[in-house]
């Protein structure tokens, strides 16, 4: 490179450094908030906070941690000499460490061919050992605080990787060169964009083309009418688009802190869609976006004016037929409780429940326990009894953090360093598109389900004064969860499915907790495994099971078909008590944050 060229791109550099950081201080000069007694309350990683979190602990094994604090610097050593005999000899360095085959983020040739590059890459896979192994020489005295050390320790060490700067990342630098600094500004357009888009406790990185998709035009396009609604759901039914339908209707209830059109993604992906051409009359709850005016909107009022009312509407539109009810994440378990509060009152409109990544056994978080400690709580208590509402967005930052390097660097990387704009990704948008929580909602999910597990304790959760009860659920049931799944593990959706008295199919397919539910039937991307003997456990279900190629949702179809009745004539949409108020996807799922 010639000089001239390098001290522009110093220039750039340092020109994009000072306008990131005044950009970044205008916007977050006020980190701290006030709770309602007017004291202010730390953000969650702060180093008191961490402090309390990881400050008690029994031991640490001092000499195994000197052991790898002297083989560090010895490695150390065989880097320099590596690279410095590379250096004189002009050939590729030697690694002496190299990144996993899973890790993408130094997959440019320079990491390799360049000594520079090579060094820096390798000393920070070093360093990165090193702090690993730190962790590993502490003995906890509590496992879960063991795994958010880990945890906090992992997002350190990706947020310090080479790769997030300008200067040293290789791809970065030379598009600088390339572009005469125009990739800089371009990610400075994009940083002011997102941080307009973000509160103030978190940063909301574009991971979709803003202007790729727009609801009912390109997404959520399944023909249908709203045809009820109230302060928390619009009720949408779709028109049918065969001759004959099912004579049993489906209602789908949908997570309560997402948008529903998950489930109906474009044209191919939709299982709306999808199912509607199966000949089901489909009914689809779309919860409200709530703002503060909701703030004490508590869980039974998601349940009763959610999911009862809609049954109610269903059940009132087909007077003579029962309903089949499906619900995702945390709209199954909300199914599952509204279940047992009709069953309990011996309510028979419901004839059979599909769980798709569900639980309502809570012994296991999973990834999400990570964020559920005596300590973070109260942090988010607060914050959400502040605002009168949990922000969307900091939920969706949490979740992705889970996976910060392929859902939160990469982006920062590519978007802000960059300065492209990312693909067009119709699962991306929506990741996006986040969905506040009620205060006092927020609460009761958190302590209720999560940390008290009470849910599974017959009558210790009571919805319209009826004591809830899993066992009183007698209804037959499908379950549907996934082997990558890191939000609801298939471990605990299998747990959950012994709680019923009904008789359950259980289902394992490949992926996680969106590609794993969102595999359409035509292509099949991901098999699923099914096991029609009774399992005493977990363990013996998974080794006796039988792996089917292909998509899940015909062995659902399959099994859904005799629940649902004969083909009748196909119907139209509402009824003169409930006439359509608007055209599907409605207006609730368009209110944006």
């Amino acid at each position: 490179m010639a000089s001239n060229d390098r001290f522009s791109t110093e220039n750039y550099l340092d020109d994009y450094y000072q306008a990131f950081g005044r950009l970044m201080n205008n916007n977050l000069s006020n980190p701290m908030q006030m709770n309602g007694d007017g004291k202010a309350f730390a953000f969650p990683m702060d180093e008191e906070t961490l402090q309390r979190q990881f400050g008690e602990l029994s031991n640490v094994d001092m000499m195994g941690l000197m052991q790898k604090q002297f083989n560090l610097a010895q490695q150390h050593i065989q880097l320099w000499q590596s690279i410095s005999s590379a250096m004189q000899s002009g050939e590729e360095p030697v690694p002496i460490v190299s990144e996993d085959s899973r890790d993408k983020r130094f997959q440019d040739p320079q990491w390799n061919d360049n000594p520079m590059y090579s060094y820096i890459k390798q000393s920070y896979l070093l360093n990165s050992q090193m702090l690993n192994q730190l962790l590993d020489s502490i003995k906890f005295e509590d496992e879960e605080k063991a795994k958010r050390a880990r945890f906090f320790m992992r997002q350190a060490i990706s947020a310090m990787a080479p790769t997030n700067s300008a200067i040293t990342n290789p791809e970065v630098y030379l598009e600088t060169v390339q572009s005469n600094g125009q990739n800089l500004v371009k990610g400075l357009e994009n940083l002011t964009r997102d941080m307009q888009k973000s509160p103030m406790e978190a940063l909301k990185v574009s991971q979709c083309d803003p202007d790729a998709f727009k609801l009912g035009v390109n997404l959520a396009t399944t023909p249908g009418k709203v045809i009820f609604q109230n302060e928390l759901i619009q009720l949408i039914q779709y028109e049918p688009s065969t001759p004959k339908v099912h004579a049993a209707p489906l209602l789908i209830i949908p997570p309560f802190i997402n948008k529903f059109y998950i489930l109906d993604l474009v044209e191919k992906k939709s299982m709306v869609r999808w199912l509607v051409e199966k000949g089901y009359t489909v009914f689809m709850a779309s919860w409200v976006n709530p703002d503060v005016s909701l703030a004490a909107t508590s869980f039974e009022d998601y349940v009763l004016k959610g999911v009862v009312a809609s049954v109610d509407v269903v059940s009132d539109i087909y007077k003579t037929q029962k309903i089949n009810a499906a619900g995702y994440c945390s709209g199954g378990t909300m199914l599952a409780v509204a279940q047992a509060y009709l069953r309990g009152k011996g309510d028979d409109r419901l004839k059979s429940c599909t769980f798709f990544a569900a639980q309502t056994d809570f012994s296991d978080a999973g990834d999400l326990g990570i964020y559920l400690s005596d300590e973070l709580i109260p942090f988010l208590e607060s914050h959400t009894n502040m605002k009168g509402i949990f922000d969307g967005r900091i939920l969706a930052m949490g979740f992705n953090l889970l996976r910060e390097n392929n859902l939160f660097w990469s982006y920062y990387v590519n978007n802000y360093l960059k300065g492209t704009t990312p693909d067009a990704f119709d699962i991306f948008h929506w990741n996006s598109d986040s969905t506040n929580i009620p205060a006092e909602t927020m609460s009761f999910y958190i302590r209720k389900m999560y940390m008290a597990n009470q849910l599974i304790e017959p009558g210790a959760i009571k919805i319209g004064g009826q004591a809830i009860e899993l066992a009183a659920i007698d209804t037959p049931s499908y379950f549907i969860a996934t082997i990558a799944d890191h939000i609801v593990p298939w471990t605990a959706s299998y747990r959950s499915s012994k709680y019923l008295s009904g008789k359950v199919r259980f289902v394992l397919g490949q992926s996680g907790h969106i590609a794993g539910i969102v595999n359409p039937a035509e292509e099949g991307k991901y098999n699923h495994w099914i096991n029609d003997k009774p399992c005493p456990d977990m363990e013996s279900w998974q080794k006796g099971a039988t792996e089917v190629e292909g998509s899940w949702w015909n062995d659902w179809d399959q099994w859904l078909q005799p629940q649902s009745g004969n083909k009748v004539a196909a119907r139209k949409v509402g009824s003169k008590k409930y006439p359509a108020i608007e055209d599907a996807p409605g207006s609730y799922v368009k209110v944006f944050i």
